[in-house]
């Protein structure tokens, strides 16, 4: 079996800090490799894999002012499709775009459907609906008038998180600084449970983030960790008394959730998409609705065992369990 693996190239593969896609496409093609399978990486040529590697970008738009993203992405997505004939199956992790060469290539194309930016994109979906093949990352996250081959967790690696048995007294909020994400409500949280908050992440919306975050760090009780990569990521994460997940759109999945688990650490998190697939509520952290709930649960992490929150992070999104979904996805297209 001969697969591609298309990744984005808005930043490196696997990411230095943000990039969630990258970070799922690198993680699948190490998998990939170590089981034996023939995979080729599509990404930027700076990129690294134990895998085979195709690049026609040096560099992700994202880290590169001189590179334009529409330039890139089309040299990119047709590097790979004027390559087709080479794979028994083209797998997409770049979103939409990829899908409007499908009918021009005989290799099937799976896409990996990382959530919908907005309800525009849909209509290309809807559009390939018929021809390729979709994957969703939850069940949360699927469009009732797309057809999907199955539901296959984002994975995590074990190795990269280790868990933490005895944590300190912040809060940490990780993930993009943007409303979506509900940084202020953090904040909230954090203030009312008289608790430090950690914030980490790349800042998205600078408006945002002037009016509504940056007036609470103090370096006292409200801190501002940056935008962290590999390293400093786990530390964070896995030192956490909790983690502060109020989101305030359907999130199709949420890697910081799963591997804040993966360290042992509980999640307070408001209950919108993915949410109720991901956590256990009153047992790996707890779901709530506002930040009044958030803060009561504060109060009660004491009661969660971090050893369980390890033990369902990885019986439900390790890296393993998101290879061999993949797997059994690729054998089912490849025998019809």
């Amino acid at each position: 079996m001969k697969v591609a693996i298309l990744s984005s190239v808005a930043w490196r593969t696997p990411p230095r800090k943000y990039g969630p896609w990258e970070q799922v496409a690198s993680d699948l093609t190490e998998g990939l490799h170590a089981r034996g399978i023939e995979v080729t990486l599509f990404a930027t040529s700076d990129s690294l894999t134990s895998a085979a590697l195709d690049a026609a970008c040096a560099t992700g738009y994202a880290e590169d002012g001189q590179v334009d993203a529409k330039v890139a992405e089309c040299l990119h997505i047709s590097n790979l499709m004027e390559k087709a004939e080479q794979f028994d199956l083209i797998h997409n992790h770049f979103d939409f775009l990829p899908l409007t060469y499908s009918k021009l290539v005989k290799t099937p194309v799976l896409t990996t459907i990382h959530g919908f930016s907005s309800e525009k994109i849909k209509e290309v979906y809807r559009k390939y609906n018929g021809h390729t093949s979709y994957v969703s990352i939850s069940d949360s996250d699927r469009d009732a008038e797309l057809d999907y081959v199955a539901t296959v967790y984002n994975g995590i690696d074990d190795q990269a998180f280790p868990f933490v048995a005895e944590p300190e007294d912040y809060l940490l909020f990780f993930g993009r600084i943007h409303p979506d994400k509900g940084t202020s409500e953090a904040i909230q949280i954090a203030l009312a449970s008289g608790r430090k908050l950690m914030i980490a992440g790349l800042i998205q919306d600078n408006a945002y983030f002037e009016n509504e975050v940056k007036p609470y760090i103090d370096n006292k009780q409200i801190y501002y960790c940056g935008n962290v990569g590999p390293g400093e990521k786990e530390v964070l994460l896995g030192k956490a008394f909790a983690l502060l997940h109020p989101v305030k759109f359907e999130e199709p999945f949420g890697l910081s959730v799963a591997e804040s688990m993966f360290c042992g650490t509980p999640v307070i998190a408001f209950k919108r998409g993915s949410m109720p697939e991901l956590l256990r509520d009153g047992e790996t952290g707890f779901l709530v609705s506002n930040v009044a709930g958030a803060v009561e649960s504060v109060s009660q992490i004491d009661r969660i065992s971090r050893a369980y929150c390890r033990q369902w992070a990885a019986s439900k999104f390790s890296k393993e369990k998101m290879v061999d979904g993949y797997i059994a996805v690729y054998e089912k297209l490849l025998n019809r």
